[in-house]
């Protein structure tokens, strides 16, 4: 089984049960995996402890414990992580996290992406382009923005698994290629 199998199993799993307890459960619960995954990714040691093969999954689940009372996490996604622990999945973790975000995406019908430009744009040209899009779209957007003067002008914009590349740069290697052929 893949990784990404893996992870989007358990996610899955989490999920539903946040169905089950109402739908401010499953933002509650990711909410939880976020601040979890954040603080395994600000203390390194931490996730060298997690994912080591060397550490009992006793030891992992006592020091994970131990984080998860700190920060005060929901009983539920405590109880999911110590079952990661359990079953030594915890190498996982960062994956299940971005697998809930997806699914959590999903339901709320927001869609992600990120649009370059090769200059910084203002909050309210950000404001307007994200507004466009989300009204192209018919649903909400949650857009990022890069700046990347290498781009030269226009805009390259990634949404899911799909790429808009009107970039000035696109459009000299698409002239670039007609004059090679000769067209």
């Amino acid at each position: 089984m893949t990784n990404s199998m893996i992870a989007r199993r358990y996610a899955g799993a989490l999920f539903a049960l946040g169905r089950e307890d109402g739908d401010d459960a499953i933002g509650r619960y990711g909410a939880d995996l976020v601040a979890i995954g954040n603080e395994i990714a600000a203390v390194p040691a931490l996730d060298t402890v997690l994912k080591s093969p060397i550490i009992s999954p006793a030891e992992k689940k006592a020091v994970l414990d131990a984080v998860l009372q700190k920060m005060n996490v929901n009983r539920t996604v405590r109880n999911f992580c110590l079952l990661l622990a359990d079953k030594e999945r915890l190498a996982f973790l960062g994956d299940i996290v971005r697998c809930y975000s997806t699914l959590l995406d999903e339901a709320r019908g927001i869609i992600r992406g990120r649009l370059t430009t090769a200059v910084e744009l203002t909050e309210d040209k950000q404001a307007a382009i994200r507004a466009t899009l989300e009204q192209k779209a018919g649903t909400g957007i949650e857009l990022g923005f890069d700046v990347d003067p290498d781009i030269l002008g226009g805009v390259v914009l990634k949404v899911g698994d799909k790429v808009l590349d009107a970039s000035l740069r696109a459009q000299l290697a698409i002239l670039r290629e007609t004059f090679k052929r000769g067209e």
